[in-house]
Formats: structure tokens, C-alpha cells, sequence
């Protein structure tokens, strides 16, 4: 079960910020600020989403099941956007697997609320339009950037799409988890990762990436992370 906080966090979500004042503090008193942890799975393929979430300095993975035990990353939700946005689409029940990557808070607000508030605030309408399109921008790309480039290149982009969500240069990732991201064995991550530690683009140790020079990190990302980057920027 989530934890919800005692004291509303400061707002970073970059979507409800783009809001004019007075239709976010219409939707002020729907918003419920939650505590999200490093692992939690916030809806199983099939589930019904009762609730979206507006990550602050939170992220969450969008896992499609590729067999019984393997799993893809096919989208990553920050404080650009919502977690959910199947609703605003009219289809209330989870594709995906919603699994949060990078603890933090949220915002997150009831499913038929909105609905009903996408429905009469022309804003909100407008701005989940835009980001539907970026969103799908993001899982285009990235399943071609999956299909075609090098682990090496594909886990530059991966680190990058992180850090920019994430706020800070340091993060928690194992490389189990990473393997389970990109759909690739322990070893090739473990090589990949061990490739960009030596040219001192980052450190890992323990569980924990650490961003060292993010100019370089770009350099050896295939160019989809700039495509997908470039739609995000859009929204603002």
C-alpha cells in the first residue's frame, strides 16, 4: 500500500505547473501527494487503474511482459508527465506492468476524476494531448533504439532518460534491474556498464550509478535519446 504524506510536497510536476492558477487549484483538492518507494508496483497488466499518478521527482517504468519471467521497459514516466494516461484515452484498464524505478513523491488523483476534470478544463485537455503524443514518441523510438543499436548505446540512453527524471546525478539501480529495463542478460549490462565506468562516465558500486560527465554520456547515447528528448521539451 502506498504512504501517503503528511505535509503536500513542493510541486515539480512539470505538467500540473503548466496549468493556469485557477485550474490547478480547481484540481488542488483531488490531488493526494504520496510516498512512492524503489520497487513498488503500482498496477499488474489487467488491473484496473484507479488512480494516476503525477510523479514529482519520482519515476516510473512502463514493463511489458515479453514471457512468463521477462519483462521490457517500453516507457519511463517522470515530472514530465502522468502515469495513467490510458484514462484520459478512455480505457480504464492497465496494459502495463507500473513499476517504480525511482523513489519519491507523487500526485495522484482518482481515476473518474480525471476524467471528469480533463472533460471540462480546456488546459488540462490540451496539455494531455501533448503529452499523449510525446509518450508515444518515447515508445516508438525507444522500441526501435531496442531493435537496432548496441547495449552500450541503448544503457547510455537509459541512464540519461533516468537522470534527467530523477534530479540528482546519483541513483539506485542494480544491475538486475537494469537487465530487466532493457531486456538484455545480466552480463551484457554488466559489460556495458563496466565499459562507461572505464572511460569515467560514471561509477557503479553497489546498487548505485552515479552520473561523472554527463556531456560524455551523451556522446556514446544513439541519437533516439536527443528524438525523445526533444518531444519532452516540447510540453514545456
Amino acid at each position: 500500500m502506498l504512504k501517503t504524506t503528511a505535509a503536500r510536497p513542493q510541486l515539480s510536476n512539470r505538467l500540473l505547473a503548466a496549468l493556469p492558477r485557477k485550474d490547478y487549484q480547481r484540481l488542488l483538492p483531488k490531488l493526494e501527494p504520496v510516498d512512492l518507494a524503489f520497487g513498488d508496483v503500482l498496477y499488474q497488466p489487467g488491473d484496473v487503474i484507479t488512480h494516476v499518478h503525477f510523479p514529482n521527482n519520482s519515476i516510473i517504468s512502463l514493463l511489458s511482459a515479453v514471457t512468463e519471467r521477462s519483462t521490457l521497459e517500453v516507457g519511463i514516466v517522470g515530472n514530465e508527465g502522468m502515469a495513467g494516461i490510458s484514462i484520459f484515452m478512455g480505457v480504464g484498464v492497465s496494459a502495463n506492468k507500473f513499476l517504480v524505478q525511482g523513489a519519491g513523491t507523487a500526485m495522484r488523483m482518482k481515476a473518474e476524476s480525471l476524467g471528469s476534470e480533463a472533460g471540462t478544463l480546456t488546459a488540462l485537455d490540451r496539455l494531455l494531448r501533448r503529452y499523449s503524443y510525446s509518450l508515444l514518441t518515447q515508445i516508438s523510438q525507444s522500441a526501435a533504439c531496442n531493435r537496432f543499436h548496441t547495449v552500450n548505446e541503448r544503457l547510455a540512453r537509459w541512464l540519461l532518460m533516468t537522470h534527467d527524471r530523477s534530479g540528482t546525478d546519483e541513483f539506485q539501480v542494480t544491475q538486475e534491474f537494469m537487465s530487466n529495463m532493457m531486456g538484455v542478460r545480466r552480463e551484457g549490462v554488466s559489460k556495458a556498464a563496466g565499459e562507461l565506468q572505464r572511460k569515467k562516465l560514471i561509477n557503479y558500486s553497489r546498487g548505485v550509478v552515479t552520473i561523472l560527465n554527463r556531456p560524455g554520456l551523451e556522446k556514446c547515447a544513439c541519437k533516439c535519446y536527443q528524438v525523445i528528448r526533444d518531444s519532452e521539451d516540447s510540453l514545456d
